[in-house]
């Protein structure tokens, strides 16, 4: 096989390896999860009723937004990303930086999609070993897309009336 043919992309800057790193991380969490909830006893749910899926969601979009964009987790990504310009309602815009396994976190965390699997991972995880702490967890974030939904609403109808 030549060089050429190795090559994934045409810039030859994905971070393969860093990738595979991290879905091993993932797969490797989700079988502690799923060993240690074993020898716990941990019984998984029958069924999932679809009021908590709606929550886990929300919860998820919310918790991955806050991880990814805010300013405030800023000091999270920031080993791995540097600041590529300011968004509006707190959020920015990071890019990753680095090569192989630090570029791979940092695309990681500056993505609210990609790290959102993380997130469902974790509190799926919560929710088999303690629903009710995954419920209220899930509550509290909802809470917070609630609250900026009505936040974006209030300025939708100020700048309407002016």
């Amino acid at each position: 096989m030549t060089a050429e043919e190795r090559v994934y992309d045409e810039q030859g800057d994905v971070p393969l390896e860093g990738y595979a790193i991290l879905a091993a991380v993932f797969a490797g969490g989700a079988t502690l999860f799923a060993v240690a909830a074993r020898r716990r006893g941990v019984r998984l749910p029958d069924r999932v009723p679809p009021w908590d899926v709606a929550l886990l969601g929300t919860a998820t979009f919310k918790a991955a937004r806050l991880l990814a964009r805010d300013r405030i987790t800023s000091f999270v990504r920031a080993p791995f990303t540097r600041r590529e310009e300011e968004g509006t309602a707190n959020e920015v815009e990071d890019a990753p930086r680095g090569e192989g396994v630090r570029r791979a976190v940092g695309e990681l965390v500056s993505c609210p999609f990609c790290v959102a699997a993380w997130v469902a991972g974790g509190l799926t995880a919560c929710y088999a070993a303690s629903p009710r702490t995954a419920r209220l967890v899930s509550a509290g974030l909802t809470a917070v897309t609630v609250a900026d939904w009505l936040q974006y609403a209030w300025t939708w109808t100020e700048q309407s009336e002016e």
